[in-house]
């Protein structure tokens, strides 16, 4: 409780408030209501405890686009891996945070390596040089 009154002090004096540690479409409708900027469910958190963190990602979404007052933002937290991404971005998560890796993972696929390998090795053919 003391945390949802912080967020409606601090929502209510223009600061804007993260709502962290999501694991529930309550907590994330609670904080909505109190103003929070973003609401972070923990995807991976919730994999990890056997739920599918993605099924609260979709309530999650499915509950604010019920209320068009409700500003708030779904912040996809935990993710583990590029299938989160995905599935986050389907489903319609404003944002989302991940580490390196996963980051990096998205921007791979062993088509694009294959098709620039074969681009340089053209490239190099020409005997055109790039300055």
């Amino acid at each position: 409780m003391a945390g949802l009154k912080a967020c409606r002090a601090l929502a209510a004096d223009g600061i804007m408030v993260n709502v962290t540690l999501c694991f529930s479409l309550n907590q994330a409708l609670l904080a909505a209501k109190a103003g929070a900027t973003f609401i972070s469910p923990f995807i991976g958190r919730l994999d990890d405890a056997g739920a599918d963190g993605m099924d609260l990602v979709r309530e999650i979404r499915s509950v604010y686009d019920n209320y068009p007052d409700l500003k708030t933002q779904v912040l996809a937290a935990s993710i583990r891996n590029v299938l989160h991404v995905k599935q986050a971005a389907i489903i319609g998560a404003d944002a989302a945070t991940m580490p390196p890796a996963v980051l990096r993972a998205l921007v791979a696929h062993p088509l694009t390596d294959k098709g620039l390998e074969l681009f340089l090795a053209d490239w190099k053919k020409t005997g055109q040089h790039i300055a």
